[in-house]
């Protein structure tokens, strides 16, 4: 069942060892086919850390969805050593009628996620 965009995919990246957005990092979002992962959307976190909307005009559906996060390039670009050159969360959406909101909580060595509204 799909419905219109409001009930969509979005996340919010924050740099926990400053305390401050990951403005400018690059996510990628994908929906698993089959066996095959595809590329639904790829953004740029905007200046409060977010990408409010991957699916723009699309339409959610219930399945596998990940979001891949570029935290290496990131934080090169920020000048600052990271063990992990990018984050993958994967996550199943089982009710399209509902927002899915996935943040990331990041520092240069470690991070978390969790189910947002």
């Amino acid at each position: 069942m799909a419905l219109p965009a409001q009930h969509g995919l979005s996340t919010h990246v924050l740099n926990t060892s400053s305390g401050m957005p990951a403005a400018g990092m690059s996510v990628t979002c994908q929906i698993l086919k089959g066996e095959t992962w595809s590329d639904l959307h790829g953004a740029s976190t905007d200046s409060d850390g977010r990408v409010k909307n991957f699916l723009g005009s699309g339409l959610l559906h219930t399945g596998h969805y990940r979001f891949i996060f570029e935290t290496g390039a990131w934080f090169a670009q920020q000048r600052i050593e990271t063990f992990f050159p990018s984050v993958t969360i994967e996550f199943h959406v089982s009710d399209a009628t509902r927002h899915h909101h996935v943040p990331l909580l990041l520092s240069p060595f470690g991070y978390s996620t969790y189910r947002g509204s």
